[in-house]
C-alpha cells in the first residue's frame, strides 16, 4: 500500500488551505480515510479510548446485511424464473442463472443508491466544510433491500435525495438525525409512488409484463381475503412456513429470508452494534399482538397467528431498523419499552389499517418518541434515587 499512500502524500498539499483545490478537502479527506486511519490525534482532554470506531461499526452493519442481499439476488431470479416456466415459456433453469439475473436487477439499484446518497452528502461536505461520514455506507445499502426490484430508479433517486436532506442532512449529519434516513425514503415513497409500492405486480421482477400472473406478497393476499399463495396462470402454489422462513416469497428484495436475516442479527449481537433488548422486546410485543388477533379470528389476517414475524419487513425492520443506535433509544428500560411497542404496534397497525408494511412507519414514528420515552426512564430513576437518599437519612436520623 506504500504507493497508495505516496500518492495521497503526493496531491495532499492541493487539498489543503491554501491550496488551489481546498474547497474540495472534505472529498479528499473521505477518500483517503477510506483506505487509511486518519493522521490527527487528539492531544488533550479525557477521551473513551475503544478499537471500534465508526468506520469499523459501519464495516460491521454492511457485512450483516450480506446474507439477505444474496438471498435477495436468488430470489428475484426464482421468482422470475417460475413465473416463465409455469407459463411454459421456459423448460427450467439453474441455481447460478437465478442468482445472476438477481445480481443483474439488483446492481443498478444499488449503483444509483450509493451515487445518488453520496453526491448529496458530498454537497453538504463541500458547502459545510466538514468531512463524509460512514453513516451512508450503511443507508446506501439498506435502501436497495427495502424497496421492489421493479421500482423505477429515477423514483428510486428523487425519494434519496428527499431522504438524505431530510431524514440526515437538515439534522447536522451522521450522529445526529432523530430519524432513520433509509426509513425517510421507504416512506417518502410508500407515499409518493404508492402503485409503485404496493399490489401484485411490483415484488416479482417482470411480473407486469406478464399475463396471468399474481405475484402479490402473503399480507396483501391475506388482507384481500384469499390465500397465502403463488397465482401464475392455472399454478396455485401455498406458501408453507419453511417457506416463509426460508424467504421464498414474493417481497422486498432484502425483507423476505427469516434466516438470513437472523444470521445478520447474531453478526450485530456478537459484535455489540445492536441491542437485544430491542430486538427481544420487539419479538415480545409482535408475539403478544398476534396472540391476541388469533383468539379474535375475524379474517385470514387475524388468524395469520405468529406467522407475521416471518413476512413483511417484521424482523428486517426490527434487526437492521429498530436498532439502529442514532435514532433508537438509550437506556435499557427505554430499550424494552421501544422494542415492546414497535412489535405490538406493528401488527396493530398491519391488521386493523391494512398496513402490510407498517412496521417501517411504526419505526420512524417511535423514532420521534425515542427521546422523551428515555426523558421520562431517566426522570423515574432519579425520583427512585432520590426517594431511597429521603428514606435512609429518616432512618438515620429516628435512629
Amino acid at each position: 500500500m506504500k504507493f497508495l499512500r505516496d500518492a495521497f502524500d503526493g496531491i495532499k498539499p492541493d487539498f489543503m488551505p491554501g491550496g488551489k483545490r481546498e474547497k474540495f478537502y472534505p472529498v479528499f479527506e473521505t477518500i483517503e480515510t477510506f483506505f487509511f486511519t486518519p493522521d490527527h490525534v487528539t492531544t488533550s482532554g479525557s477521551h473513551i479510548r475503544d478499537g471500534v470506531d465508526i468506520k469499523r461499526l459501519m464495516t460491521v452493519v454492511v457485512l450483516a446485511l450480506f446474507p439477505a442481499l444474496f438471498f435477495g439476488m436468488y430470489n428475484i431470479g426464482y421468482f422470475h424464473f417460475e413465473q416463465l416456466v409455469a407459463l411454459g415459456q421456459q423448460d427450467s433453469y439453474t441455481f447460478m442463472e437465478a442468482f445472476l439475473f438477481g445480481l443483474w436487477k439488483l446492481l443498478p439499484i444499488i449503483i444509483v443508491s450509493y451515487a445518488v446518497g453520496l453526491g448529496v452528502e458530498f454537497i453538504f461536505a463541500m458547502f459545510y466544510g466538514h468531512g463524509i461520514h460512514e453513516g451512508y455506507f450503511v443507508t446506501g445499502m439498506l435502501i436497495p433491500l427495502i424497496v421492489p426490484v421493479d421500482l423505477p430508479l429515477w423514483m428510486l433517486a428523487v425519494a434519496i435525495v428527499f431522504g438524505v436532506v431530510i431524514g440526515k442532512e437538515i439534522f447536522g449529519g451522521t450522529g445526529m438525525n432523530i430519524l432513520n434516513p433509509a426509513l425517510v425514503v421507504r416512506a417518502f415513497l410508500f407515499f409518493a409512488y404508492p402503485t409503485f409500492m404496493s399490489g401484485d405486480k411490483v415484488w416479482v421482477a417482470g411480473a407486469s409484463e406478464v399475463d396471468g400472473m399474481s405475484g402479490a406478497t402473503i399480507l396483501g393476499q391475506l388482507g384481500s381475503g384469499g390465500d397465502a399463495a403463488l397465482q401464475v396462470g392455472s399454478v396455485n402454489h401455498v406458501y408453507s412456513v419453511m417457506d416463509m422462513f426460508v424467504g421464498l416469497i414474493p417481497g422486498s428484495i432484502g425483507e423476505t429470508s427469516t434466516i438470513a436475516i437472523l444470521i445478520g442479527a447474531v453478526m450485530l449481537l456478537l459484535s455489540g452494534v445492536a441491542s437485544w433488548r430491542i430486538i427481544l422486546s420487539g419479538i415480545i410485543g409482535g408475539t403478544v399482538m398476534s396472540f391476541l388477533f388469533q383468539l379474535w379470528g375475524a379474517n385470514p389476517l387475524m388468524d395469520f397467528g405468529w406467522k407475521h414475524m416471518l413476512v413483511g419487513g417484521f424482523a428486517f425492520g426490527l434487526v437492521f431498523m429498530a436498532t439502529d443506535p442514532v435514532s433508537a433509544t438509550q437506556t435499557n428500560t427505554g430499550k424494552w419499552i421501544y422494542g415492546f411497542l414497535i412489535g405490538f404496534l406493528s401488527i396493530l397497525l398491519r391488521v386493523l389499517n391494512g398496513f402490510p408494511e407498517a412496521v417501517m412507519l411504526v419505526i420512524l414514528l417511535l423514532n420521534v418518541f425515542a427521546p422523551t420515552i428515555d426523558h421520562y426512564v431517566v426522570q423515574a430513576s432519579v425520583k427512585r434515587r432520590n426517594k431511597r437518599v429521603e428514606d435512609k437519612i429518616k432512618k438515620a436520623l429516628s435512629a
